[in-house]
């Protein structure tokens, strides 16, 4: 399956190409900067891959929480591209959980299974989520399994469980307002 899938809902934005088993990736400053960078980055992603618009199976997109703005460019971005992949017919769009994708890249990375994701929502707030990795059983894939939707509170708020990770890119900017004493995941 060839997919491409971005995020450009915190202050880094975020790229990724599947062709077959193999994945390409980019990351760069976000925020404003994402909005004139994105679709450039895409192309070049999809060119090192050997790919094209009309090559894509699937377009992903981080859905937020996040900036407002970012979260409108990718939107926008994802439907635009889907609507003219492939000469016209077009391609599904699939919209990911930010804080999910914290909670993934932590159990990429780190072999994580029980993440509290936590993001940056300015003005003195965290986007916050509890996810847990549910195993392959009985021929189901794996999966996340989270407590609802995100919450927003204050740094201090956050509750990391004993035996839970802390992942995400609040800690940068709360420091140890955040859950002080919590195991953290760096990216």
């Amino acid at each position: 399956m060839n997919l491409l899938a971005f995020d450009t809902s915190t202050d880094t934005l975020s790229i990724a190409v599947q062709a077959a088993d193999a994945v390409w990736q980019h990351t760069g400053p976000g925020g404003a900067q994402a909005s004139a960078t994105l679709i450039p980055a895409i192309s070049a992603l999809l060119a090192q891959a050997g790919l094209s618009f009309a090559t894509l199976d699937t377009i992903v997109f981080g859905r937020g929480p996040g900036s407002f703005t970012g979260l409108r460019t990718a939107c926008a971005v994802a439907q635009g591209l889907a609507f003219g992949a492939r000469g016209g017919a077009g391609v599904p769009v699939l919209p990911v959980d930010t804080l999910l994708a914290v909670a993934e890249e932590a159990r990429h990375q780190h072999g994580c299974t029980q993440v509290v994701a936590a993001l940056d929502a300015r003005m003195d707030e965290v986007y916050v989520a509890h996810c847990e990795w549910l195993p392959a059983q009985h021929g189901a894939a794996g999966h996340w399994r989270t407590d609802g939707d995100f919450g927003l509170c204050a740094p201090e708020a956050v509750q990391v469980p004993a035996g839970w990770t802390l992942a995400g890119n609040a800690r940068a900017a709360y420091a140890e307002r955040l859950a002080p004493g919590a195991l953290h995941a760096s990216a």
